[in-house]
C-alpha cells in the first residue's frame, strides 16, 4: 500500500482514537444507516462511503487488528501477513532480511527514529519525492529506486499557534530540530524542511521532511477559505428591532451593529478580523447570526408575545399561497 493509499479508520467513524467498542459500534450504526444503499438509491457517492464505512468498522471493531492498526499505521496489514524480512527473503530487489523485526526496518528508514516518535504530536507517512522512486509489493518504499525519501509529518495545531505563528521542536532519533511554524498556517499547509527526511538505506542519501499541518477543532471559529467564521445567537427583539452586540475576535471583542430586520442565517462581515492571509495582512471574519427563541418565558413575557401575536400583521408566509406544483 502506498503512502497516499492510506484511510483514517477514525476519522471515517468521526470518532477519536480513545473511542470505546461500544462508541465506534454507534457511530458505525450512524453512518451505515445513513448512507445505506437502500437510504440513497442510484448515489455511487453515498455506495462508495457505505463501503468505506463498512470497511473502517472491520478493522476498529476488531481488536486484534485496531492493535496492528493503531501501532503500525498503513502497514498494518503488511504486519498482519508477517514480517517480510526472513532469513534470505529478497523483496523488490532489496533484501529485508538484515531487520529483524518490522520496527528495525522503519528505525533505519526513518533515521533512527519509528513514524509518530515518542512524545511527539505528529506522525510520519513516506513516499518518494524524487524521480524514479517507488513502493514495492508490500507499500513499504522501495530503497533501491529513486536517490532519496522524503517523509511527511502531520503536526497538530491549536487555533492559537497557528494564528500567531509557532515553533516546534521535533524529536528525529537522535537528531533535535527546531522549526518555525509561520502564523496564518491552515489544515492542509504544508512546510518543508530540506534534508530533514529518513536516510534511504541503499544510497544513505537523505529526504526532505514535509510537515502538513491540522488544526484542532475550535469551540467558537472555523475557518472557510481565507475567512474566519463564527455564529452569533441573538434574540427576535434583537432581531426585529436591531441591537448593538459583542462579539468575539482574534484581537478581542468588537461591538458589532445589527440592523433591524436581520434574518436568521445572514453573515456580517468584519472587515480585517479573520485569519493572516500568506500575502500578509488579514482576512475578514464572518458572523453568522442565527434566531433563538426563549426556550423559558416568565409569565408578563409570554404575555407580550401574546399580545405582539394577536396585533402582528407581517406574515413571512404569505407568499405560499401561490405555490403550485
Amino acid at each position: 500500500m502506498a503512502a497516499t493509499d492510506f484511510k483514517d479508520y477514525y476519522s471515517i467513524l468521526g470518532i477519536n482514537k480513545t473511542a470505546s467498542p461500544e462508541d465506534i459500534k454507534q457511530a458505525f450504526r450512524k453512518l451505515a444507516r445513513k448512507f445505506h444503499p437502500d437510504v440513497n438509491p442510484g448515489n455511487k457517492q453515498a455506495e462508495a462511503k457505505f463501503k468505506e464505512v463498512n470497511e473502517a468498522y472491520e478493522v476498529l471493531s476488531d481488536p486484534d487488528k485496531r492493535k496492528k492498526y493503531d501501532q503500525y499505521g498503513q502497514y498494518w496489514k503488511q504486519v498482519g501477513e508477517g514480517f517480510p524480512g526472513g532469513a534470505g527473503a529478497d523483496m523488490g530487489g532489496f533484501d529485508f532480511s538484515q531487520y529483524s523485526s518490522f520496527n528495525d526496518f522503519l528505525n533505519d528508514l526513518f533515521g533512527g527514529a519509528a513514524p509518530g516518535g515518542r512524545k511527539q504530536n505528529y506522525s510520519y507517512r513516506t513516499s518518494t519525492g524524487r524521480p524514479g522512486g517507488g513502493f514495492n509489493h508490500f507499500g513499504f518504499p522501495d530503497a533501491g529506486a529513486g536517490t532519496a525519501q522524503d517523509s511527511e509529518a502531520v503536526i497538530s495545531l491549536t487555533f492559537a499557534e497557528a494564528f500567531a505563528g509557532v515553533q516546534k521542536r521535533f524529536n528525529l532519533g537522535n537528531e533535535t530540530i527546531d522549526v518555525r511554524i509561520p502564523a496564518g498556517a491552515k489544515t492542509g499547509t504544508r512546510l518543508r524542511v530540506r534534508g530533514k527526511g529518513p536516510v534511504n538505506p541503499m544510497t544513505q542519501q537523505r529526504g526532505d521532511l514535509y510537515l502538513k499541518v491540522e488544526l484542532q477543532s475550535h469551540s467558537f471559529f472555523q475557518i472557510e477559505g481565507d475567512s474566519l467564521v463564527c455564529e452569533v445567537l441573538i434574540t427576535p427583539d434583537e432581531a426585529t428591532l436591531g441591537a448593538a452586540i459583542d462579539v468575539p475576535t482574534p484581537d478581542g471583542n468588537v461591538n458589532v451593529k445589527l440592523p433591524a430586520g436581520v434574518r436568521s442565517g445572514q453573515s456580517l462581515r468584519l472587515r480585517g478580523k479573520g485569519w493572516p492571509l500568506a500575502k500578509g495582512g488579514r482576512g475578514d471574519q464572518m458572523v453568522k447570526v442565527v434566531i433563538a427563541p426563549p426556550k423559558d418565558l416568565s409569565s408578563q413575557e409570554r404575555e407580550y408575545y401574546e399580545k405582539i401575536r394577536a396585533i402582528r400583521t407581517y406574515n413571512p408566509r404569505s407568499h405560499l399561497v401561490q405555490v403550485k406544483l
